[in-house]
């Protein structure tokens, strides 16, 4: 488990591949973004996606899943403080094979808090055809060595 003193910008970590069939993208959409083009192959065929379409926050949680299980592996897991860029240039069709590639961009210690710090990483969702379909860039809160349970404190004292 990588902790805030394990990474500096450029560190690049890889996730996947999941497939996307077709049942998953009309459960999806069924259960949180019931709109035609989600759920009705016939009715998307008529709108501005020209075919079935995964909810962009479909992609985004299947994106979410490819990096808790890929290489990344933050200690206190991936904490979320915000997101600075959500975009999906492209729709996600069933029978794609998605993968990831993060890139961390910038690591930050807390001034006031010497047990965390803040970690920026962008991570760019792939089709097969190696097209972007998801760019995420997200503020973490990521753990340091020092403030995990049951390490010792280094320090006057």
């Amino acid at each position: 488990m990588r902790t805030l003193d394990d990474l500096t910008a450029g560190d690049r970590f890889a996730g996947g591949p999941l497939v996307v069939t077709e049942a998953d993208i009309l459960e999806f959409a069924g259960r949180y973004d019931p709109q035609p083009f989600h759920l009705d192959p016939v009715a998307a065929g008529e709108t501005v996606f020209g075919g079935l379409a995964a909810s962009g926050w479909h992609t985004a949680a299947l994106t979410m899943r490819m990096i808790v299980d890929g290489e990344g592996e933050l200690a206190g897991g991936f904490v979320g403080l915000g997101i600075e860029e959500l975009a999906w240039p492209q729709p996600v069709r069933p029978g794609d094979v998605l993968r990831i590639e993060s890139e961390v961009l910038g690591v930050s210690p807390s001034a006031s808090r010497p047990d965390r710090g803040t970690v920026r990483m962008r991570t760019l969702t792939y089709n097969q055809k190696s097209e972007v379909v998801q760019r995420f860039t997200a503020v973490l809160l990521v753990p340091r060595r020092t403030g995990l349970p049951g390490e010792r404190q280094v320090g006057n004292g």
